[in-house]
């Protein structure tokens, strides 16, 4: 099936298969969706990621992880999206539950959270919220 938006495409896949309490889930492979999964990695939302070769396109594999039998992710949601941008300056970027969640960030530096684009004093476009 074609989706016009793959990232929320990908969020969806991962708050499915922790619902349905899959131990792993593939999305198809993007340089975007590898640096999304390294953000939710480097903070402590998912076990670990890999990109596996599948016929007809690459997959990213990501293992998802639990925490005494719940997700680890409480939810993850889509901000921007293709038919309305969401775009903040440094001033003016989220607080996700008050500093408990993340906020990611497509900057002009690449992505990354919104802790971080505030110590690099940099804004960019909001693309998801995890807590």
């Amino acid at each position: 099936m074609q989706s016009t938006d793959k990232i929320a495409d990908m969020l969806t896949r991962i708050r499915n298969a922790q619902r349905a309490h899959h131990e792993t889930v593939d999305v198809p492979a993007s340089k975007l969706k590898n640096e999304i999964a390294k953000i939710l990695l480097d903070e402590g939302y998912i076990k670990s990621f890999e990109e596996v070769e599948a016929e007809p396109h690459n997959v990213i594999r990501i293992t998802l992880k639990y925490l005494q039998g719940r997700a680890a992710i409480g939810g993850i949601k889509r901000i921007s999206k293709p038919g309305l941008r969401i775009y903040s300056q440094v001033n003016d970027l989220p607080h996700v539950l008050d500093g408990l969640g993340i906020a990611i960030i497509s900057t002009s530096k690449g992505l990354m959270t919104d802790k971080t684009a505030r110590e690099e004093n940099i804004g960019g476009e909001v693309l998801a919220y995890v807590w």
